[in-house]
């Protein structure tokens, strides 16, 4: 059974940075493109930031660019957000996204950030 279990949310001031991080389990790891996506309250889900299976090819959100860092530790089956320079319109709740093609697919519950003015 495929699991990803997002951790690392939490209240903090604008300005201020937050580490979040997804454990994965049940899968072959580094045969799956990992992802962070948000959804603020209201609004759609939007891809935050997604790494590659080479663990070199990144993209990035428009609103994150420039603030954010995804990374992998392929050796722990973690994949990593680091945040800075939150803002209020950081406020989300953030989900770990696994993908590998159509039907195979997966996501954790998510973690939610609410970052203060």
């Amino acid at each position: 059974q495929v699991q990803l279990v997002e951790s690392g949310g939490g209240f903090v001031q604008a300005g201020g940075s937050l580490r979040l991080s997804c454990v994965a389990s049940g899968l072959t790891f580094r045969d799956f493109a990992m992802s962070w996506y948000r959804q603020a309250p209201g609004k759609e889900r939007e891809l935050v930031a997604s790494i590659g299976t080479d663990a070199r090819n990144t993209d990035y959100g428009a609103s994150v660019k420039g603030r954010s860092r995804i990374s992998v530790d392929y050796a722990k089956n973690m994949v990593y957000l680091q945040m800075n320079s939150l803002k209020p319109e950081d406020t989300a709740v953030y989900f770990c996204n696994a993908w590998r093609g159509a039907g195979n697919e997966y996501w954790g519950q998510g973690t939610r950030v609410t970052v203060s003015s």
